[in-house]
């Protein structure tokens, strides 16, 4: 699994990514500027960065991700329950459970889950 590493400035500049792209990589830096204070060099940096991650690419100066963010949140997520729980599931569930109980709603939803999968 590709371990994207990301600090919570590459966050937020990934994430003005995924929710303007495609986006000129002109526009991005303006932006980037607006919403984080950043320089144009800056922005160039951590675009290199993060395309050098295979996270994003810069094709003739239009930024695309190669990544989406659901994508990348669920490859953190698996990383997060296989650093913190040895890869278990119900071991991540369990810790949760014991903190914030789950709706009837929840129970539903994974229930439906589970089912789904059952069916593969």
């Amino acid at each position: 699994m590709a371990d994207y590493g990301l600090g919570s400035a590459e966050m937020r500049f990934a994430t003005i990514i995924w929710g303007n792209e495609p986006i000129p990589s002109g526009e991005l830096a303006k932006l980037s500027e607006k919403e984080l204070g950043w320089k144009k060099s800056t922005s160039y940096t951590v675009l290199k960065r993060l395309c050098g991650r295979g996270l994003f690419q810069n094709a003739k100066g239009m930024v695309t991700s190669l990544v989406s963010y659901e994508e990348f949140q669920a490859k953190q997520s698996e990383k997060f329950v296989e650093e913190k729980f040895k890869g278990s599931l119900p071991s991540f569930v369990a810790a949760f459970c014991s903190r914030k109980p789950l709706s009837r709603q929840d129970i539903a939803q994974l229930q439906e889950i589970i089912d789904k999968e059952g069916r593969r």
